[in-house]
């Protein structure tokens, strides 16, 4: 266990020195081949393929660790996934969804939300990484698929694709056409957040569903680059609604997949997923760098603790053994599989954390 020590002024409301788990990258290495990081597993399973989401989300993954330049096992990893989105964009830019395990990609067009994954992990490898080889690819891969986004319909897909937007115009500041993008599609999330906030209901559409820290995050994203005002007042006004909605006493209890949360509905307690988890501790970390308040800090770390215990049935998810995480919470406890989006979300959980603990 690595001991970070935590040297704040003002009130604190956790212990000044956690305790992160080490770096354990054993069961994504043993998730990834030549060809990418493959969907399910206890054991790697083959049959299952590969999906541009997962590959996605692991670029992201090894483009931040690379920052440490100790890290081989992500120095290594980084180019295949890089390779392998590549690899699944089409003439027109667009890319496709899944590869079967015969190393062949399927025709289907990937979904919007994926569309904006991807955007999103290129964006941050354009912004972040320290090698100038996959910049390159990475530029030219998202300059094919940027005409795309602006047909983007999918809240989830949009908000992504702000976020990796984002990230590039914060490299090449300024680019008024990609800020005069970001604006257009935030403008559409604020319309549509407009049209369903009734009564105490604030959010961006009739249930919270997956993701949905997600959408405050890309109105806290384009308002760093656009200095929106409005944007900053939906993202704070709409991640207090969903705070409401998942935390309570202190512990996080995302909304469940099996029935979601409508307006004067019931809330599902279960299954509860890692992805949620992931995207309450990137949205906490880019509004403590936004406003430099200890509370987003406190949060961040209270969501991350749902990975270890902190949950509606106590039970930890992810296993230091392996260094995999489980598939999800279930009402009669974990599901045990350790697939790659559980396990990415964990460790792009991990790695977020303990950079904004140690700055």
């Amino acid at each position: 266990m690595e001991t970070i020590d935590i040297l704040h002024s003002g009130k604190q409301t956790f212990n000044s020195a956690i305790q992160m788990p080490d770096l354990n990258f054993k069961h994504i290495n043993n998730l990834t081949d030549l060809t990418g990081i493959m969907q399910h597993s206890t054991l790697p399973n083959r049959k299952e393929g590969y999906s541009i989401d997962d590959n996605s989300r692991a670029l992201l993954l090894t483009v931040w660790a690379c920052k440490d330049k100790k890290n081989s096992i992500a120095a290594r990893l980084l180019p295949i996934y890089l390779s392998f989105v590549q690899y699944m964009q089409t003439d027109d830019g667009h890319f496709k969804n899944f590869m079967s395990d015969t190393k062949v990609g399927h025709k289907e067009r990937c979904p919007e939300d994926s569309f904006g994954r991807t955007m999103m992990a290129l964006g941050y490898l354009i912004n972040d990484s320290r090698s100038s080889l996959p910049v390159k690819t990475g530029r030219e891969i998202f300059t094919k698929a940027y005409p795309h986004v602006q047909k983007l319909v999918s809240l989830r897909g949009m908000a992504n694709a702000i976020i990796g937007i984002c990230q590039h115009i914060k490299c090449d500041y300024p680019d008024d056409l990609k800020r005069n993008m970001v604006i257009r599609l935030s403008d559409k999330m604020a319309s549509m957040y407009k049209e369903n906030k009734i009564n105490s209901w604030h959010w961006f559409e009739p249930e919270l569903t997956y993701d949905n820290a997600m959408l405050p995050l890309a109105l806290l994203n384009a308002y760093e680059v656009t200095q929106e005002e409005e944007y900053l007042t939906i993202a704070f006004e709409s991640m207090h609604f969903l705070e409401s909605k998942v935390f309570h006493n202190d512990v996080l209890s995302p909304i469940g997949n099996k029935g979601w949360c409508k307006e004067n509905g019931s809330t599902a307690q279960f299954d509860q997923q890692g992805i949620d988890v992931m995207a309450m501790i990137l949205y906490y970390q880019q509004a403590f760098r936004l406003t430099r308040e200890q509370q987003y800090l406190d949060s961040m770390y209270k969501s991350h603790q749902w990975f270890f215990g902190n949950n509606d049935l106590g039970l930890p998810l992810y296993d230091a053994t392996t260094g995999g995480c489980a598939d999800g919470l279930h009402r009669k406890g974990v599901n045990l599989n350790q697939g790659a989006e559980s396990t990415l979300a964990y460790w792009i959980s991990h790695l977020v954390v303990t950079e904004a603990l140690t700055e």
